[in-house]
């Protein structure tokens, strides 16, 4: 082996430690695992926040003993957030309970995380909402509605069932694609509540590990 060509062999080491010792440097804190399934990914968030709920209620009723458990966790009226929904109703929260103020530590922006969730969670009313729009749809319900109770033939043959299989997914497709901000909006803050109930549950068992639940 020549002296060159050992010279070299040790920069090239040296030059692959500094990268990896530069490179560690730099590096952040790891976040934890997250869950595989949609179901476990909902339960860990839920789980946060019920740690989070938790640790506020205690906090506002050590300061105030004599207040509400209502107030404290859902807020005092009026609710300062409403979004109304296509279908007429009217959904309403408040920004002062700890449950606002888990929310706001998890997705960060109450206000935009509650107009995203309640309208992905309507989008199906929504989608019957516009059907009920539809003549065949409204003279096939008028069908159904004129049928006996318990007469299941009659109303099998009232063709209601049948056409609602074949429109729906249509409208859904429709009330999903006029809201397409709102669910990435959706999408988006609930991946950030994700990372953010990992890191604070981290070495906690959460409902879709074994142990106890978080306290």
């Amino acid at each position: 082996m020549s002296a060159a060509w050992a010279r070299g062999a040790g920069r090239t080491v040296a030059g692959a430690v500094l990268t990896a010792l530069l490179a560690g440097g730099c590096a952040g804190p790891q976040q934890p695992a997250l869950p595989a399934s949609a179901q476990a990914r909902s339960d860990l968030i839920k789980a946060a926040q019920q740690v989070l709920v938790d640790r506020c209620m205690t906090a506002r009723g050590t300061a105030d003993p004599a207040a509400s458990q209502e107030d404290a966790l859902f807020g005092t009226d009026p609710a300062e957030l409403e979004v109304t929904l296509a279908t007429g109703h009217t959904v309403r929260t408040h920004t002062d309970g700890c449950l606002a103020q888990a929310h706001r530590y998890l997705y960060g922006d109450q206000a935009r995380w509650f107009r995203a969730e309640v309208t992905v969670n309507n989008l199906r009313p929504e989608a019957q909402a516009r059907l009920k729009q539809d003549p065949r749809y409204r003279a096939a319900l008028a069908r159904r509605a004129a049928c006996s109770e318990g007469d299941t033939r009659c109303a099998r043959e009232s063709g209601l069932d049948d056409l609602r299989a074949r429109l729906e997914p249509a409208r859904l497709d429709a009330v999903r694609a006029a809201h397409r901000e709102d669910i990435e909006t959706y999408e988006r803050l609930r991946d950030r509540a994700l990372h953010r109930a990992a890191r604070l549950l981290a070495g906690r068992p959460t409902p879709h590990q074994k142990g106890p639940a978080p306290s």
